[in-house]
């Protein structure tokens, strides 16, 4: 009776854990200032349990989300872009509060400013 019981409360409180993640499902835009003045990005996120993929709208183009994470109010993620022929990848960590995410992201050593995406409505 003990281990049933001790089992059930046990799945009450990951399920409980599981629902604090972050609801970042659907469309983000944000503002990011770059060398090349003001660029608009678009976010498509879809998150299945704690994994995050979607795909990130540019100037340059559509690229996927790889690598994405759902932590409680964290999320973490890469886009792989090719300039000049070579693929580089862009890291981007989020804190995510309502229907706002402050972000960061970085390329090589080189991290820009925090930017904020919001929830397209």
């Amino acid at each position: 009776m003990f281990k049933k019981l001790a089992f059930a409360l046990l799945f009450v409180a990951l399920g409980t854990v599981s629902a604090f993640a972050a609801d970042v499902t659907g469309k983000w835009t944000a503002s990011i200032e770059s060398p090349r003045g003001t660029q608009t990005v678009s976010f498509d996120f879809h998150v299945d349990g704690a994994k995050l993929t979607g795909k990130i709208t540019t100037p340059r183009g559509d690229s996927d989300i790889t690598d994405g994470k759902v932590d409680g109010d964290t999320i973490t993620f890469n886009q792989v872009m090719t300039f000049n022929g070579e693929e580089h990848k862009i890291v981007y960590k989020g804190t995510v509060s309502g229907d706002t995410i402050k972000l960061t992201r970085s390329f090589g050593d080189r991290t820009s400013p925090e930017f904020t995406a919001t929830r397209a409505k």
